[in-house]
């Protein structure tokens, strides 16, 4: 699977938070990996850190968001764009495998694949302040 595959898998999981309470979350996970059956193990495993480590840090990460975001709190996003979002300042400010400009691109073509006509302007918009 492509690093993109997988950051799209993440973000799919990811966005179970927000119709899920986070003590379901187990239980969506071994869901999400029952209907993708052809996915490798190395995969799953990558996948499943991932969006661990990213669960562990929200409150941190939607902090982070809210400072950045003017007169966006995370309530008012868009839940996909909040999903984005938080995947990428994850990438932006955690994850050193991740470089910047990478984190950026792949959240703006994943809100162009997901997202609303607007949505991968306002990503770009909001993940470049976090570049000042």
């Amino acid at each position: 699977m492509s690093r993109r595959e997988i950051r799209e898998q993440i973000f799919k999981i990811l966005f179970r938070i927000e119709f899920n309470q986070i003590e379901d979350m187990p239980e969506q996970l071994r869901l999400f990996f029952e209907q993708e059956e052809a996915m490798e193990e190395k995969d799953q495993k990558e996948i499943r850190e991932k969006y661990e480590k990213i669960a562990d840090k929200l409150e941190t990460i939607d902090g982070m968001l809210t400072e950045k975001a003017d007169k966006w709190s995370v309530n008012r996003m868009g839940k996909v764009e909040l999903t984005l979002l938080r995947l990428a300042v994850y990438e932006m400010e955690v994850d050193d495998n991740v470089p910047v400009s990478v984190a950026i691109n792949e959240a703006v073509e994943l809100a162009k694949k997901f997202g609303q006509d607007e949505s991968p302007a306002f990503i770009n918009g909001v993940l470049a302040k976090f570049t000042k």
